[in-house]
């Protein structure tokens, strides 16, 4: 009677097993199709032949010897793996060839290699270059952007910082695509693109994706206060200074846009826990809904409604005034002052 109850443990322990075994064998193959060998016949071939191998040595194979050579091999590929280093000198894209850089000097942050294109289409355009100077006294507030490529729940977000007595200025954390490349999610995983903090203006930023990308663009203004903006926003510039001295890869789930904003809202101060909408980034609007930091007179889908900007974008195209343009007609905010930053920016719901 209890081997008969202990039967359907057996069988899912042995599900478990094989299902790890599966998964550690996709691990290595696409560790190995996607490395940093130089020719992709050679990589394909390589992976393949690990794969064989594996199954081969796991579930027929009869000798221990093939067991612990698998296991040798296994580790060989992790180690070679974790050695592949992230660089600066590779033939990149031009919308990602130059990094940004941030001087402070007391009240005055000075910016050099701010991204302001002009696009005529979204592979049609004039690289333009600039520096600008922010005051941290001046800055007022923090906008957050969600863009959608297509319909789902996962997007790419960043932030907007504005100022009393300048433009906005967009940081935007992305991938660092070479020449030819484009990005795919499953290499991602695989140390295939560096990351990036692009600068820039929202022209550029904002308007590349709204006019000629055509992705859906929202944008929600954040009720934070000015000091606890000015805190994220100086962890900002730490981070894309440590960036130009210190490449790093772009990963999926632990160095991507919004987990990296979470985690910068961390470290100036905020107090929260893990939420799926930290990956499932198309949906954090209804994380920082439910937690207060946005508009909440309105119901959330009436403020999605509101807040998609493609149509002033576009109107406004490349307009001097394109960032007053597109917040035209968004509900308002209201800052709270006195509010810390513990229940501020992406307070967990």
């Amino acid at each position: 009677m209890l081997r008969k109850a202990l039967k359907p443990l057996g069988w899912l322990g042995a599900g478990l097993a094989f299902l790890i075994r599966v998964l550690l064998i996709a691990w290595a193959t696409l560790a190995i199709y996607y490395s940093n060998l130089p020719w992709s016949a050679l990589r394909l071939v390589l992976a393949i032949a690990f794969a064989a191998f594996a199954v081969w040595a796991i579930w027929f194979s009869r000798r221990p010897r093939m067991h612990l050579a698998l296991a040798v091999l296994y580790l060989g590929i992790v180690v070679w793996w974790l050695a592949i280093p992230p660089s600066h000198d590779r033939h990149w894209r031009p919308e990602v060839a130059v990094m940004p850089r941030a001087i402070v000097d007391g009240d005055r942050v000075h910016f050099t290699n701010v991204r302001n294109f002009v696009f005529r289409t979204a592979d049609d355009f004039t690289v333009r270059y600039e520096d600008r100077d922010v005051r941290l006294s001046m800055l007022t507030g923090i906008d957050f952007y969600i863009s959608f490529w297509a319909e789902g729940p996962v997007g790419h977000t960043f932030l907007s910082f504005t100022f009393a007595d300048a433009p906005p200025l967009s940081i935007s954390i992305e991938t660092r695509p070479e020449v030819g490349e484009n990005f795919d999610p499953l290499a991602s995983l695989f140390k295939q693109f560096e990351l990036i903090y692009v600068v820039g203006d929202e022209r550029d930023v904002v308007g590349l994706r709204t006019n000629h990308r055509e992705e859906s663009v929202f944008l929600y203004r954040l009720n934070t206060s000015p000091e606890d903006a000015r805190r994220l926003f100086l962890i900002y510039v730490q981070r894309i200074n440590e960036l130009v001295e210190q490449p790093e890869w772009y990963h999926l789930f632990s160095n991507n846009c919004t987990l990296n904003i979470i985690r910068y809202a961390n470290a100036a101060g905020r107090r929260g826990r893990f939420d799926i909408r930290h990956l499932l980034n198309g949906l954090i609007d209804s994380y920082l809904y439910y937690s207060g930091r946005m508009d909440t007179s309105l119901p959330l889908n009436e403020l999605r409604r509101r807040s998609r900007i493609n149509e002033a974008a576009q109107a406004a195209d490349n307009s001097p005034d394109f960032s007053e343009r597109i917040r035209a007609a968004l509900p308002s905010v209201t800052c709270p002052a006195a509010q810390p930053f513990t229940t501020s920016l992406l307070k967990s719901g």
